[in-house]
């Protein structure tokens, strides 16, 4: 895992100067943390009930955001519950709609919801998104077996693919992968499934490879691999130039040796996950619970194999918005931030 943190951060900080700044509270679409803080709402840490967006049951996004709500309801004596949804594009409107005080998501859809580009091109941006933390990086991984006869992502064309849930984090990814290799959704038969599904319609010789963009191992990968050999295809050489030049929130990451009975590692796109805390919620609310939850990051990191990433040193890695302010009091106050 260190290996893999280190190749991250050091995608990260091409990412960081390919923008031509560091993507923090303090400089993001000139938004300062004195604006930041202007803005932030009035609910008070006694009066909220903490509904935590997360992904499906089968994911990453689940388990971490089980846990993230038990600190708060165990920790700050305040009711949470977790809910699973379609992950990152949902989780941005539940948000932006007041029906989630926290949601984990992918940091291309944040971008593209903050500016109204992409997925949320013609829509109104919402520049009142704000985060709590950056997570850990998320992993591209074009899942198919040894019997499919799949080698690359050309191999897809004419195939049964499963793209993600209609509108989420995996299915954009998806299409921009897609796009690198010069190819669109005319060129597959998709399908718009959880991992879960997608995994069991492989099994079942339904569908012939599927999308799952999540931390590694993912549960799902893992289980396809109790019955047949599963192979992860690559991402590399242009393909990969294309989608950093073009979609600069992706970095080049490589899923290690071992991690599903591969013998090597496989290179492939990653994203970062995020955090967020809705801008209704207070400064003095939004310190409680980020200090709560960096104060108990054990449970956090022992959520899943993914989580291990997350600490205090990178908490802006890849933030493409604007930090909520009590967020960004604690990290000021312990010296994650400037």
């Amino acid at each position: 895992m260190k290996k893999l943190y280190t190749l991250f951060f050091a995608s990260a900080l091409l990412f960081l100067t390919a923008c031509g700044e560091e993507t923090t509270s303090q400089d993001v679409k000139g938004t300062d943390g004195a604006e930041a803080e202007s803005e932030a709402g009035d609910m008070e840490l006694e009066d909220l009930f903490v509904t935590v967006a997360t992904g499906g049951t089968s994911g990453v996004y689940y388990p971490i955001g089980g846990a993230v709500s038990n600190i708060i309801e165990g920790e700050l004596g305040i009711d949470s519950s977790v809910q699973a949804t379609g992950a990152s594009v949902e989780n941005i409107n539940l948000i932006n709609t007041g029906r989630a005080e926290l949601a984990i998501t992918m940091a291309d859809a944040v971008l593209q919801a903050y500016e109204g580009s992409d997925a949320f091109e013609g829509e109104q941006p919402i520049d009142s998104l704000r985060g709590l933390t950056s997570l850990y990086p998320n992993f591209v991984q074009v899942v198919t077996t040894e019997e499919s006869g799949i080698e690359s992502i050309a191999d897809l064309a004419g195939k049964s693919i499963g793209v993600g849930a209609a509108n989420s984090g995996v299915e954009l990814n998806a299409r921009m992968v897609l796009e690198a290799h010069g190819m669109t959704y005319e060129d597959i038969d998709e399908d718009y499934l959880s991992y879960s599904e997608a995994i069991d319609q492989i099994k079942n010789g339904m569908i012939d490879a599927a999308f799952v963009t999540s931390g590694v191992p993912n549960a799902t990968v893992i289980d396809l691999d109790t019955t047949h050999t599963a192979k992860i295809l690559p991402i590399e050489g242009e393909a990969m130039d294309y989608l950093i030049e073009n979609y600069p929130f992706f970095s080049s990451e490589l899923i290690p040796a071992g991690a599903y009975g591969n013998d090597e590692d496989i290179p492939t796109a990653a994203i970062t996950n995020l955090l967020l805390l809705s801008n209704d919620v207070s400064e003095d609310a939004g310190y409680e619970i980020t200090k709560t939850l960096f104060e108990n990051l054990e449970q956090i990191q022992g959520s899943h194999n993914a989580a291990k990433d997350i600490t205090l040193e990178t908490v802006d890695v890849g933030m493409p918005v604007p930090f909520h302010p009590g967020a960004e009091r604690y990290f000021k106050e312990v010296g994650a931030l400037d």
